[in-house]
């Protein structure tokens, strides 16, 4: 059989609707400059859609400092790995600031955040180790579990923020590496981008009193957000000396490419000669390099970035709550909208509110939830308003009433122009 055969009977769980959504509701593209309102198929859009939690995407000091460094470098210096010819002094001042910032003794820069997830795990962990992590993990470090996997390694999964479940996978874990001689990597995630929960990182912590185990935390969505200074959830949680490898992007927050791992020095050093990734990976460009050094010092210097979010998001969050909405346990910016329906309603009521209310946000259904259930993800940002947040409230109380009248289910998928 030719190997790509098994694609034309099978496109995948959510490929299997492309000619009807490709485009529209998988694959949009949003137009013009970014910020709360784009253009979306030649229509204005409010977009809840954007990780650009601080708003540094569009900041006038950022775009000047992008074009200043790229007309100064280029995108393409410097050339080659950094460990070959892609070394700069610019490189390593990032890595010493991200690691001052989050409270460790170094940092490894990364080319990109799910890259260098996959490689943390594969290059940490030998198959004589054994992997504990949370069971709704992002797809990034399920990768770098499955990699581990397969070369032989042990993994145990507990139960999404079960701290007795956790403790029991860590009993397995430690009667598992007595045998094979190795240690044990507990992984999770600072704040869970799906549901925008945090991950209990001040009790997996209190765990290190009853097991021996070392911890990496995905910060993604943490990192520039949560506590005091915005260095991230470990912060939050006060619990940063406590993280042995604390990961974060600048995809987030800091609206860029690329990311870290901060971690101590000798760690850290292991990491730049073993991460193959890395390795055998060109250097991030120089003018990503300083516009990321651009976006920290405005991070670390500009508080009112991340006060302005945080007043969006309780502004957001109370108004839906108060509408009697189903926010699911979020306790951080990331806000899940849960609603009942099938996939047919679920096209039906985000087409009513690109079309006729202008609201654009991101849509899950199953796989990656239940069967039955409506995931309308809204990410806020400091560049949102106010008076965004009341027409969002407006219209999600409309279309939730025309949701439970059953206007949605009386018609087919909606019927869209898709871009294949």
């Amino acid at each position: 059989m030719d190997i790509f055969d098994k694609f034309k009977a099978n496109q995948g769980e959510i490929g299997k609707y492309m000619d009807q959504i490709h485009g529209y509701f998988a694959f949009p593209k949003l137009e013009g400059e970014i910020g709360s309102r784009m253009k979306f198929r030649g229509k204005e859009v409010l977009t809840w859609s954007l990780n650009n939690y601080l708003g540094l995407a569009n900041h006038p000091e950022v775009r000047k400092a992008d074009a200043e460094a790229a007309n100064q470098y280029g995108m393409a210096y410097p050339m080659g790995a950094r460990m070959m010819s892609g070394q700069t002094v610019k490189h390593e001042q990032l890595e010493r600031e991200l690691a001052e910032f989050v409270g460790k003794p170094d940092a490894f820069l990364l080319n990109y955040g799910y890259q260098g997830m996959v490689s943390i795990i594969d290059s940490i962990a030998s198959r004589r180790d054994v992997i504990v992590y949370d069971a709704e993990s992002h797809a990034c470090i399920m990768d770098g579990v499955f990699l581990h996997k397969a070369k032989g390694g042990k993994s145990f999964v507990y139960a999404h923020n079960d701290m007795e479940k956790c403790r029991k996978m860590l009993g397995f874990a430690t009667k598992l590496v007595a045998e094979t001689g190795g240690g044990i990597l507990v992984v999770t995630e600072g704040v869970f981008g799906m549901t925008g929960q945090v991950g209990k990182l001040d009790e997996i912590v209190a765990l290190k009193k009853e097991f021996n185990f070392r911890l990496l935390v995905d910060d993604a969505h943490g990192f520039g957000t949560m506590g005091k200074t915005g260095a991230g959830a470990p912060e939050h949680f006060g619990v940063a000396n406590q993280v042995d490898l604390h990961f974060g992007t600048f995809a987030k927050a800091m609206a860029g490419i690329g990311g870290f791992v901060a971690c101590d020095t000798d760690i850290c050093y292991y990491l730049r000669y073993n991460m193959r990734s890395q390795t055998y990976a060109k250097s991030l460009p120089m003018a990503m390099t300083i516009g990321a050094l651009k976006r920290l010092d405005m991070l670390r210097t500009m508080p009112e970035l991340r006060e302005k979010l945080w007043t969006v998001v309780n502004a957001l969050q109370s108004g839906l709550k108060k509408a009697g909405f189903d926010l699911g346990k979020t306790n951080t910016q990331v806000t899940p909208v849960y609603m009942k329906g099938g996939e047919a309603e679920a096209t039906n009521l985000v087409y009513d509110l690109r079309e006729n209310y202008g609201i654009f946000c991101s849509l899950v259904i199953y796989p990656v939830i239940p069967k039955g259930e409506i995931l309308l993800r809204l990410i806020p940002t400091a560049m949102h308003t106010l008076e965004d947040v009341e027409c969002t409230l407006k219209a999600f109380k409309e279309v939730r009433a025309k949701l439970e009248a059953g206007a949605y289910s009386k018609t087919e998928l909606a019927k869209v122009k898709v871009d294949k």
